[in-house]
């Protein structure tokens, strides 16, 4: 697209050069960007290529706030503006809901008697309602805190409004609640705006930016233009374009996984009717893990009860439901972080007579390897990380199962490799792009094989190349009889790779059925 005049931009950068520290490579070379008052632009490139940096640089965030090595010849930072991080928990600065709020208003000089009736009115904009706005924003599922973020944001009314994946975390409603939300902003503003979901903002946009994967521009134009005349791009770079799904399963990749599954007879799970509600049982002589009236709690309140299931090797169970309905409280109660209560059966044994909370659940020897546990991924990958590098985190399990360190080496430059993270074995997981960091956690996860495998959304942040080859991955674990158990609001995920659905509303736990492979879920009986 043809450069305008500055004088009609709202921000913009000329020959921008920057590096990270103890980086060598620059990772923009000589980048002059602009956007124009009034433009709603959106960024595309692959994970890593530099699309959150330059929100950052172009918001005075960087290097005000982050500190990095950086040069330019000119720039201009927006007057006013707000910026919705990837990560929500890294822009909140108060711990209540109604303090984070608050403090917004207090900035605006809006009288303290006013306020109420301006942070109801802005939650009900982006979805959300509580019963006590005095609520802590740590006890928030993610989804929730995304939309508090976006919330006090659109509370300034902000002449640029920067939007790092927004979305990334929410359901479905979620995700087109907040999207309604911005058009209704749109008019007012100059929005940029970096997103995978390209179908709920593609009537939002009047320009995509495409970027290569070292953070160089190779398209600049109207959506229409872009999606048509680089679409080979797009492939290559892993790009969500429209329509990139119905490609995929085309594919001979996901061909392959379809053929496979219907032969193992995963199309016609045997089903039984329990209760008034339909369950999908896949025939094993014995599951891995059982649940009977349990149930798991946080600070003392019960948070999530499941009435009786069982997980068996090979299947692939998703997990879906609403922003905060206990999805990932389901997964802390099965890898015993948070207290549970109830029959808890580990290869039909109970476990020893202890207290549950921080007892980690492991499975019978099976030879020289230490007892297996369960493995997890956590849904903030930061959560999970103890080193100060990638490859001494992906190191890190096969030391404590004294693997030989020349293993050890091998098998981290094949993961490196196969989870697109070579980019430098001794960057610290900290430095990493989100999408990054989201790979890391789920190869070490992977390092060693464990009879089942807890996900907590594994490929948010993700574009199409990467989030189909760690579902291949998870395809192969799979069918080495690993039974995998994954939170999603990714219905293309759910609908072409679950062999059980299990649907999570208001901390009770439903099962439901799930229709053959390569067709969409089937409506069934669930109350």
């Amino acid at each position: 697209m043809q450069q305008e005049s500055h004088a009609n931009s709202s921000a913009f950068v000329d020959r921008l050069r920057l590096t990270f520290p103890g980086e060598d490579s620059l990772l923009f070379k000589d980048l002059s960007f602009h956007i124009s008052t009034g433009e709603k632009v959106l960024l595309l490139g692959p994970s890593g290529c530099g699309k959150s940096t330059l929100l950052q640089v172009l918001s005075g965030i960087m290097p005000r706030s982050i500190e990095v090595p950086m040069k330019y010849d000119q720039i201009k930072l927006p007057s006013s503006w707000g910026f919705v991080f990837q990560d929500p928990d890294s822009q909140f600065c108060m711990p209540y809901v109604d303090e984070e709020l608050a403090f917004v208003l207090e900035n605006l000089s809006i009288p303290r008697d006013q306020m109420p009736a301006y942070m109801t009115g802005i939650l009900e904009r982006v979805g959300l309602q509580f019963n006590n706005l005095h609520t802590e924003i740590h006890t928030l599922s993610q989804g929730m805190k995304q939309r508090l973020a976006l919330a006090s944001v659109l509370l300034l009314e902000p002449e640029v409004l920067f939007l790092d994946e927004p979305t990334a975390l929410l359901d479905p409603e979620g995700t087109k609640q907040v999207w309604d939300t911005v058009k209704q902003a749109a008019d007012s503003s100059t929005i940029l705006i970096v997103e995978h979901k390209i179908d709920h903002v593609i009537d939002i946009i009047n320009r995509v930016v495409l970027f290569d994967s070292t953070g160089q521009i190779i398209a600049d134009d109207e959506p229409k233009n872009v999606f048509l005349h680089h679409k080979d791009k797009l492939i290559e770079y892993g790009i969500w374009y429209p329509g990139v799904w119905q490609d995929y399963i085309h594919s001979e990749a996901y061909q392959a996984i379809s053929q496979q599954r219907t032969a193992n007879g995963y199309q016609q799970p045997h089903c039984k009717q329990n209760g008034g509600r339909t369950y999908a049982r896949l025939q094993a002589v014995q599951p891995l893990l059982s649940l009977r009236d349990f149930s798991g709690y946080y600070e003392e309140i019960r948070r999530i009860s499941v009435p009786s299931v069982d997980i068996y090797p090979g299947e692939w169970i998703t997990i879906i439901g609403e922003n905060g309905a206990g999805k990932s409280t389901l997964l802390l109660s099965l890898m015993q972080i948070l207290r549970t209560s109830g029959m808890y059966l580990i290869e039909g044994q109970e476990p020893p007579a202890q207290a549950r909370k921080r007892w980690f659940p492991r499975f019978r020897n099976t030879g020289k390897q230490p007892p297996a546990e369960l493995a997890f991924v956590f849904q903030n990958p930061e959560m999970q990380f103890l080193t100060d590098s990638i490859y001494h985190e992906l190191a890190c399990e096969p030391r404590q199962n004294n693997w030989d360190e020349s293993d050890i080496a091998h098998r981290v430059e094949q993961v490196l490799e196969s989870f697109d993270l070579n980019i430098g074995q001794d960057r610290h997981p900290y430095h990493l792009s989100l999408g990054q960091k989201r790979r890391l956690s789920v190869a070490t996860a992977m390092m060693c094989k464990r009879p089942i495998l807890l996900l907590d959304e594994p490929t948010f942040g993700q574009d199409a190349k990467n989030t189909f080859a760690i579902l291949e991955k998870l395809n192969r674990l799979r069918t080495e009889g690993t039974a995998i158990v994954m939170v999603t609001h990714d219905m293309n995920i759910v609908d072409r790779f679950a062999d059980r659905i299990w649907h999570v509303e208001k901390g009770q736990l439903i099962e439901v059925e799930v229709s053959p492979p390569g067709q969409t879920m089937r409506e069934v009986q669930m109350k």
